[in-house]
């Protein structure tokens, strides 16, 4: 059998900085076959020449701003793959990711996904002023994150596509419904992403700036997680009754 192709989906908004060394690190991995999609998240800068520069070897769609959530959604419409990869346009991928994420996840057809671990850098453009100001761990973290993702598009699909509503938690609010449909989950204890420190990372302007809406997105998450078991529960207590009256 051939091996699987893995799609992998990048969304980018804004992102013409770092987008060409996220693309070169999927470029670059051992492991083939692979697609990589692009979905422009409503730019104005270059990043659509930025993959322009790249030719035919990465499909490239533009969208109106929609959110990285719409915009990974869009990816995943358009792909073409049996197995879904996913990463930020600031991050990288080490060479060996999807080799070693492919076969772990062939080897058990019971497992469902595959994540790995991370490191942390300070982009080399980032002021000596900010790194004081954040966080950036030596060594390696559990990375239960999208850019350590990988897993059959069928599964993806069963616990249904990212929230496109949401401002900031997209991932969060799919692993909460991706747990509850029981999928079996792996962690490799090898580094697969390095995710960039900059400032202008989603992440740090968000926990800086402390928005109400991306406050009131983490808040809907757990509420409709919360919702949902107990609605399980519900369900659960009136079937053992219908069960124990028969």
């Amino acid at each position: 059998m051939p091996p699987p192709l893995v799609s992998v989906i990048i969304p980018v908004y804004n992102g013409e900085k770092y987008l060409a060394e996220a693309v070169e690190s999927v470029l670059a991995q051992i492991y083939r076959p692979l697609e990589i999609i692009v979905i422009d998240d409503g730019s104005s800068d270059r990043s659509a020449d930025v993959v322009r520069g790249f030719s035919e070897t990465v499909r490239y769609y533009y969208q109106p701003n929609s959110g990285s959530g719409a915009a990974r959604n869009a990816g995943v419409q358009k792909a073409r793959g049996g197995f879904l990869a996913f990463l930020d346009a600031d991050d990288l991928w080490v060479r060996e990711k999807l080799s070693l994420q492919v076969p772990a996840l062939e080897a058990d057809p019971g497992m469902d996904m595959v994540f790995g671990h991370v490191s942390q850098f300070f982009s080399p453009d980032l002021e000596q002023t900010m790194r004081k100001k954040v966080a950036c761990p030596d060594g390696k973290l559990p990375g239960y994150h999208v850019g350590t993702l990988l897993i059959r598009r069928e599964t993806f699909l069963s616990a249904g596509l990212f929230n496109p509503g949401l401002q900031c938690g997209e991932f969060l609010d799919w692993s909460f419904r991706a747990k509850e449909k029981g999928l079996k989950e792996l962690l490799l204890p090898d580094v697969l992403m390095k995710r960039r420190i900059h400032s202008s990372n989603m992440g740090i302007v968000k926990r800086n700036t402390r928005t109400d809406n991306a406050h009131a997105d983490y808040v809907r998450i757990l509420k409709a997680s919360l919702d949902r078991r107990r609605n399980k529960d519900s369900r659960c207590r009136m079937l053992d009754a219908r069960d124990e009256a028969d």
